[in-house]
């Protein structure tokens, strides 16, 4: 699955939300994605044109223009039948930090995180 975003949303720890964070995005044809995860939980949470699934042991890839998720073959309907989602994106380089630390504490303890980020 692939989408197409100007810029990828983050938020590592979201005060007004019990410490949640937070990574989003919205395409021109006005999908969603949405991935969350609270410091108490085990799993982080997906949400896909409005449609939550929890999850663990994904693997997400972050690169200057690109967003790769990959989840487990049991979890497809999560990504509508497929097992990765593939987000470019435009991101500002001023802003890939914060959507760095964003993943790294949603993927913490439940799945893999690879920078690609020089």
């Amino acid at each position: 699955m692939q989408m197409t975003t100007d810029h990828l949303l983050a938020n590592p720890c979201d005060d007004e939300e019990d410490n949640m964070a937070m990574l989003c995005c919205h395409t021109d044809q006005g999908e969603m994605f949405l991935m969350t995860r609270y410091p108490d939980e085990d799993e982080l949470e997906i949400t896909l044109d409005d449609e939550p699934s929890t999850l663990d042991g994904i693997k997400v890839t972050l690169s200057p223009t690109r967003l790769l998720i990959e989840i487990g073959a049991g979890d497809t309907d999560v990504l509508k039948g497929d097992d990765v989602l593939e987000i470019s994106h435009n991101t500002a380089a001023a802003d890939l930090a914060e959507v760095e630390e964003t993943l790294q504490n949603i993927l913490k303890g439940t799945g893999t995180y690879i920078s690609e980020l020089k």
